[in-house]
Order: structure tokens, then C-alpha cells, then sequence
């Protein structure tokens, strides 16, 4: 069929979260792409709890109130790729024998319900094979991915009776990764650390797939929780502060901050490790180089990674290069020279991760 007479209907990326929600769309841009539109409004506490929606009513108002106030160019496309919550859902990769296509989605299937902690009938599977960096195999490794009904449904709800078609719905990790992995491929294992305003992200991704998830309470709002009871302050400043002074030990200011926030950071810094000693402990069979074992660089991401001084707090903490993730590495051609023009800056766009990724899925699925 020629290309023209196929239907491939443009998709914005939209982000979903306790608290927020996030809309990106990208446009083509020579064999790269650029920024169209983007906007992003605020959910109260309780509209969505732990990943769960609890009022749709509220939650459909939002999200087309969103769409009609993004920055950018006007949204005219109904079609969205749009994120499930990481906390509700199921990653493991598999092994499966050597067989065809479809007998291998079907085989997938059977397989899947001795690692999905819950009823086949009860969940949404997906899956895909995971092309190895190093060596022929004599098998397949097979991501598979499930949410439970009861958590997706309300989402699909919500889309519908906001006018809104899916192209498809992805977990938040997977969008992360696809934003900040080069190529989406690594040579070596990499921590991704997604500082969210209620939870952080933990994600392993090596070769071309995923490998580990997890979520922890530690968050950005937990941090300016923190600074508002230790210094007696509302939260409006505690914010104000620890975006200014940050994790700064030898300026006045940002040393009480630090003070502060050093119980927090020594658990996140011990749930670290401990995540690297789970994932070393577990990844026996990821087919890389000969070099590549073990985790050797940490990206940050989300709204939290802006702290001044976590990086290099981090990286000193863990004895690990530890730097900002760059969710524009595989939209712009040359993303250092174009960044500097986008009405959206560098250090919001991290909170913007996940709509990024979900963002170059659509417009991916649009011009391939």
C-alpha cells in the first residue's frame, strides 16, 4: 500500500500522576523532531491516590481543560499515548524457547501467569522481545508488562468521556526510558532515578529493555515537608528555599536545609543501595559485553532532580557518576544548541520526562 493511503493519526503524549498532568506534542523536524505544544495543570490531593483514580468526574474536567490551555500550538488531534501508574504495575523479563511469532504471543500468555502476582483474567498483558547487545541466542527474552483491570478501566474511562482516542497506554518507565536512553541502548546497566512530588522511580535498564522497577515514598514534596517543619515555615517558602539554596553545605542558608533533609537523603541513599545489591544479585542474563556488568551511571529525572547539590551529593554518597538526564537526546538533532530555543527550559522539561517519551512514541507511530 502507498504510504499515503495509510491511516497514521497523530498522538500527543499525556502524563498522568497523583498530582499533576503533563501534555506534549512534538512535530517532525527533518529526520528529527521539535516541540508543538505543551501544558501542564495541577490535580488535587485525593482526584488520584497511589496511582488509582478515585473521581472521574473531576479528573475528565481537568484533562480537557489542560487541552484547550496548552502552550503551543493548538491540540487537534483526539489520539494520545498516555501513561499507567508505575506502582500499580508488573515487569519481568522472561525466557521463552525459540518459535514462531504467533505461537510466541500465545505462548507468552501461559508462561506470563507464573510471574504475574494475580489472576491472567484479572490483568492487562503486553510483551516484547528483547533483541540481545552481545551473542546469538538460543531462546527468546520476552518483557512482559500487566496492570490490573480494576486500575486501567477507570483510565480508559476517563479518556473516552474526555473525547480522547488511545493509540496506545504505557507504563511511566518504559516513557521514561525511551526519553533519556540513547538510541533506547546501553552497553552497560543504568540506573534511571525519577524524583517525583510524591514518589521516586527506580529503573533499571540495560541492553534494550528494562530490567527492574521499583517506587519508594521519598519525593520532592516529602523534601519540602521536611524544610517547612524543621525551619517553622509554610510550604510555599519551604519550596521557595530549597529550589534557591538547595543542598549547598557551605552557604548559611542551604546548610540548615541540608541539616535538614539529611534523614531523608540517607534513606534514599541506602535504598539505593540496596536496589544495587537486589539488581546485581538478580540479573544473571542480560547478554552485554564482557565490561558491561554492574551499573555504572545514574541519570536523575522528574521535577525533584533540580535540587542544587544532589547530583554531586549522590555520585560522592554512591561512588558513581551520578549527572541530569537529558529527555531531549533522541527529539532534537542537536540538543545542546536547541534546547537554549524551546519556550520550555531544560530544567522544567525534566519534570516532563515521561510525556517526552510518551510524546516520541506517538510521533514515532506516526511516521514509521
Amino acid at each position: 500500500m502507498l504510504k499515503f493511503l495509510t491511516l497514521k493519526p497523530e498522538a500527543f503524549g499525556l502524563d498522568i500522576s497523583d498530582l499533576s498532568l503533563k501534555i506534549i506534542k512534538l512535530k517532525k523536524r527533518g529526520k528529527f523532531f521539535d516541540l508543538a505544544s505543551f501544558g501542564e495543570e495541577k490535580i488535587k490531593p485525593g482526584i488520584i491516590k497511589g496511582g488509582e483514580i478515585k473521581d472521574e468526574k473531576a479528573l475528565v474536567k481537568i484533562i480537557r481543560e489542560a487541552i484547550a490551555k496548552v502552550k503551543g500550538k493548538k491540540l487537534r488531534t483526539k489520539y494520545v499515548v498516555a501513561s499507567l501508574p508505575e506502582e500499580k504495575a508488573f515487569l519481568q523479563v522472561i525466557q521463552m524457547p525459540r518459535m514462531s511469532e504467533e505461537d510466541l504471543k500465545s505462548a507468552v500468555i501461559y508462561e506470563a501467569e507464573n510471574y504475574i502476582p494475580l489472576p491472567i483474567d484479572q490483568a492487562y498483558l503486553d510483551s516484547q522481545t528483547v533483541p540481545p547487545v552481545h551473542n546469538h541466542l538460543d531462546h527468546f527474552d520476552v518483557l512482559i508488562a500487566a496492570l490490573p483491570k480494576k486500575t486501567v478501566d477507570p483510565y480508559l474511562s476517563c479518556f473516552k468521556k474526555a473525547n480522547l482516542k488511545p493509540v496506545s497506554l504505557e507504563i511511566e518507565s518504559l516513557a521514561i526510558a525511551r526519553a533519556l536512553i540513547k538510541n533506547e541502548v546501553t552497553t552497560s546497566p543504568v540506573l534511571l532515578i525519577d524524583l517525583g512530588a510524591t514518589r521516586s522511580g527506580f529503573i533499571v535498564f540495560s541492553g534494550h529493555s528494562l530490567r527492574f522497577t521499583s517506587s519508594i515514598p521519598v519525593s520532592s514534596q516529602s523534601f519540602t515537608e521536611i524544610i517547612s517543619k524543621a525551619l517553622g515555615i509554610n510550604l510555599a517558602e519551604a519550596e521557595r528555599l530549597k529550589i534557591e539554596y538547595g543542598l549547598q553545605p557551605k552557604v548559611k542558608k542551604s546548610k540548615e536545609i541540608f541539616e535538614a533533609l539529611i534523614p531523608a537523603l540517607t534513606d534514599l541513599i541506602e535504598q539505593i543501595k540496596r536496589y544495587f545489591v537486589y539488581y546485581q544479585t538478580h540479573a544473571s542474563h542480560e547478554h552485554l559485553p564482557p565490561n558491561g556488568k554492574g551499573v555504572k551511571k545514574i541519570f536523575l529525572c522528574g521535577g525533584g532532580a533540580n535540587l542544587k547539590g544532589l547530583t554531586n551529593f549522590l555520585s560522592s554518597q554512591l561512588k558513581i557518576p551520578v549527572e541530569l538526564g537529558n529527555p531531549w537526546i533522541n527529539i532534537l538533532a542537536d540538543p545542546q544548541r536547541d534546547i537554549p530555543k524551546l519556550p520550555l527550559p531544560f530544567e522544567k522539561s525534566l519534570g516532563y520526562t515521561t510525556a517526552l517519551g510518551l510524546a516520541l512514541r506517538g510521533v514515532k507511530s506516526n511516521t514509521q
